[in-house]
C-alpha cells in the first residue's frame, strides 16, 4: 500500500519535493457557474413547491428563466453563492 509518507520518503530520496494536490476536471469559472445554477434551483425548488399547493404552478420555461436570472444574481453576490444551507 502506498501512503503519503512513502511518497515523500520517495520524493526526499530522489531529491524531490513532494506534491499533494486536488486538480479540478473543470474550469474554475464553469464549476462557479455551475454552483450558481444549483443553488438557484434549490431555492426556486422551494418557491416552486409551495406554489404548486396553492395551485400556482409556473411553466417550466417560466422557471428556467427564473433560475438563470437567480443565478445571475448569485454570481454578482458570492456571500450567498457558497453560504452553507
Amino acid at each position: 500500500m502506498v501512503t503519503l509518507k512513502s511518497l515523500r520518503q520517495a520524493a526526499e530520496a530522489l531529491d524531490c519535493d513532494f506534491v499533494y494536490a486536488l486538480v479540478p476536471r473543470k474550469p474554475l469559472e464553469q464549476v462557479v457557474k455551475d454552483r450558481a445554477r444549483d443553488v438557484a434551483e434549490r431555492q426556486l425548488a422551494r418557491t416552486d413547491q409551495t406554489m404548486r399547493l396553492e395551485n400556482q404552478a409556473v411553466s417550466k420555461a417560466r422557471m428556467v428563466r427564473a433560475r438563470d436570472e437567480l443565478a445571475a444574481e448569485l454570481l454578482r453576490s458570492d456571500r450567498r453563492l457558497w453560504a452553507d444551507e
